[in-house]
């Protein structure tokens, strides 16, 4: 009586686990297109590392066909609105494009799938807090006022500023603000790539040389050096939607806007890939946890794609809680 009473609760017990195992065992989540979903991976260190955080999640994770693509804000919305490639924008900032996207949107075009940076963004014109202690500087016209202060090493008598990358929304912001406040006489307006921007802000503030520089927050630089924006006239969307396009004649003093930084995609990858979709919904960080991550491959001199894998090893407090377990379980084998 008691091996058969034994007998059954053992196999009530082995039937007991296969239920309750059964609904994750069932589970599996799938990229849901066969369609190459292609990337854009910009080129500041921040967006380059999100483009590889997405390709590793969606190619391990979901078993999609990924690769990424070299972009920029502009140039990438134009192709995303115009010819639906490519899929994903990891980090698209959203103040030089809002418009044109918003009626892209309307049209079924493209979609914003939720926020990149949680809780907004700074640009603007930046010099050491030990000037504005030492000298007073807090606002552009203090700045032109001591242009003696910032030297440009390759033209004497002249001072430099350092604007936006090349081909960035940023350079023309930069020159139309060098136009409207006249500088031309007095200063030299000095635009290289973005990461040599980065390095000779480094420099000049391990130097405790002056500088004058156009820089984005959050990012790894604005992290590692104690630098305070150039107060400029309160923002006027017109003034810089006119600022940063080509073909608006005129210039006018303004701040940049806090951009709204979203994750774009094509229109049909929500249709075709919903669990994917879902997934790029949820991947919005905190400006604090961005500015680490792209930290820390500045810091190790390693890749964006190193970085994206040491964030999956290293924070799964934050990343597991974008994905189902048996993604998560997947992307965890890879690493």
């Amino acid at each position: 009586m008691n091996f058969k009473l034994g007998g059954i609760l053992a196999a009530t017990s082995v039937v007991a686990s296969i239920f309750a195992v059964s609904p994750a065992a069932a589970q599996d989540t799938q990229c849901g297109t066969d369609r190459l979903i292609d990337i854009a991976e910009m080129t500041w260190e921040s967006a380059s590392v999100l483009a590889n955080l997405h390709q590793i999640v969606l190619t391990e994770g979901f078993g999609c066909k990924s690769e990424l693509v070299p972009g920029d804000t502009v140039t990438t919305s134009a192709s995303m609105m115009g010819r639906g490639k490519p899929a994903v924008a990891p980090e698209l900032w959203m103040s030089s494009i809002e418009d044109k996207w918003d009626a892209a949107e309307s049209e079924g075009l493209v979609a914003e799938l939720g926020l990149a940076i949680t809780d907004g963004t700074l640009e603007g014109l930046w010099i050491p807090r030990w000037m504005q202690d030492e000298y007073g500087l807090s606002t552009m016209e203090d700045v032109l006022a001591r242009s003696d202060l910032f030297p440009d090493p390759e033209s004497p008598g002249k001072a430099r500023v350092f604007s936006g990358p090349p081909g960035w929304v940023a350079e023309l912001a930069v020159s139309s603000l060098y136009e409207a406040y006249d500088m031309g006489d007095n200063w030299n307006l000095f635009s290289v790539a973005d990461s040599t921007l980065a390095a000779s802000i480094k420099r000049a503030f391990e130097k405790k040389d002056p500088i004058l520089f156009y820089y984005w927050s959050p990012a790894s630089i604005m992290g590692q050096v104690d630098a305070v924006k150039v107060g400029l006239p309160a923002y006027d969307q017109e003034v810089y939607n006119c600022n940063t396009d080509v073909d608006c004649d005129g210039f006018g003093k303004t701040d940049w806007p806090s951009s709204r930084v979203v994750v774009g995609v094509a229109s049909w990858l929500p249709e075709e890939a919903p669990a994917v979709a879902d997934y790029l919904t949820k991947a919005g960080m905190p400006g604090a946890v961005i500015s680490e991550l792209a930290a820390y491959g500045d810091e190790n001199s390693v890749s964006s794609r190193e970085t994206a894998m040491n964030f999956l090893r290293t924070r799964e407090d934050v990343w597991t809680d974008w994905v189902p377990e048996d993604v998560a379980g997947r992307i965890r084998a890879a690493l």
